[in-house]
C-alpha cells in the first residue's frame, strides 16, 4: 500500500448516481479485529486494511467517525473477573482504546485521510479532549474522528460508547465490524448449523440475549432509532459494500416483519 495514496472527495456520489444513502455513520471496530491472526496486539496489515476500508467510504462523500475497542491489548472485564478492582481495570481498558485510536490515526493519515482523535479522558499531549461541537466540525470538514476512552467512566463498554457517540453525532447508522458477517442464531464458529439473520428488531436481539452489543447500547440505539449494521470487517472492502447496502450483513432496526 502506497504511503502517498489519498482519497479525494471528487468521487462523491451525485443525485443521478448515489453510492450511499448515508451522509454520516459511525464504525465500531473491536480491538480483537486488529489482532489479525496474532494472539495479542496490533497486526499492521490488518490495521492498514481497515484504514483503507474507511478511506474508500470517505472517498464517496460519507462522513465517518470511529470507536475502537481495546480487547487486543487489555480487557478490563476479564481482569476484573480475576480479582482486579473493576473501576481500575476499566480505566486500563480505556487506555488501551487510546493506543488503538492513535494506531488507526497513523494508518489513516498515511493514506491521506485527515483524522482527529478525541479522548473522553483528557490527554492533551497526544490527542484532543472530547468536545461534541468540535467533533461535529471535524466531520463537516471531511475528517475522520476517532473517539477513544469509551465514555470516560468505568462500568460502561465501548459498545455503549459507540452508541452514545453515534447519537451525539447525529449518525444515520452504526456499523459494527466483527469477525463474522452478521448476527447468527448461534456462534457460527462452533455451530455449523447456525443461521444468519438478514434483519432483526432491537427487541428481538434483547429478548434472545444475542451478544451483538451490550443491552444498554442496544437500548440507546432503539431509543434514538439508529439502525445497527453488523458485518465482517475482516473481508477487505466490506465496509464500503455494506454502506452501499450490498454484501452479507445483518440490519438491526425497529420491529420487522417475521
Amino acid at each position: 500500500m502506497s504511503s502517498t495514496q489519498s482519497y479525494p472527495l471528487s468521487d462523491a456520489p451525485t443525485a443521478e448516481h448515489p453510492v450511499s444513502r448515508y451522509k454520516r455513520v459511525l464504525l465500531k471496530v473491536s480491538g480483537e479485529a486488529l489482532m489479525g491472526d496474532q494472539g495479542f496486539g496490533i497486526d499492521l496489515n490488518t490495521l492498514d486494511a481497515v484504514a483503507a476500508d474507511v478511506g474508500e467510504v470517505i472517498a464517496q462523500g460519507v462522513e465517518v467517525c470511529l470507536v475502537i475497542g481495546g480487547g487486543n491489548i487489555f480487557r478490563g472485564l476479564s481482569m476484573a473477573g480475576k480479582g482486579m478492582e473493576r473501576a481500575s481495570a476499566d480505566y486500563m481498558g480505556m487506555l488501551a482504546t487510546v493506543m488503538n485510536a492513535l494506531a488507526m490515526q497513523s494508518a489513516l493519515e498515511k493514506i491521506g485521510v485527515h483524522t482527529r482523535v478525541q479522548s473522553a479522558i483528557p490527554m492533551d499531549a497526544i490527542c484532543e479532549p472530547y468536545i461534541r461541537r468540535r467533533a461535529l466540525r471535524h466531520l463537516e470538514k471531511g475528517r475522520v474522528v476517532i473517539f477513544a476512552a469509551g465514555v470516560g467512566a468505568p462500568f460502561f463498554t465501548t459498545d455503549t460508547g459507540a452508541a452514545l457517540r453515534s447519537a451525539e453525532m447525529g449518525c444515520e447508522a452504526l456499523f459494527k465490524g466483527t469477525s463474522v458477517d452478521g448476527v447468527y442464531t448461534a456462534d457460527p464458529k462452533k455451530d455449523p448449523a447456525a443461521q444468519r439473520y438478514d434483519r432483526m428488531s432491537y427487541q428481538e436481539v434483547l429478548s434472545k440475549d444475542l451478544k451483538v452489543m451490550d443491552a444498554s447500547a442496544i437500548a440507546l440505539m432503539r431509543d434514538n432509532a439508529i439502525p445497527i449494521i453488523v458485518f465482517s470487517i475482516r473481508n477487505r472492502g466490506s465496509f464500503l459494500n455494506v454502506v452501499k447496502g450490498e454484501g452479507l450483513h445483518t440490519v438491526i432496526t425497529h420491529d420487522v416483519e417475521s
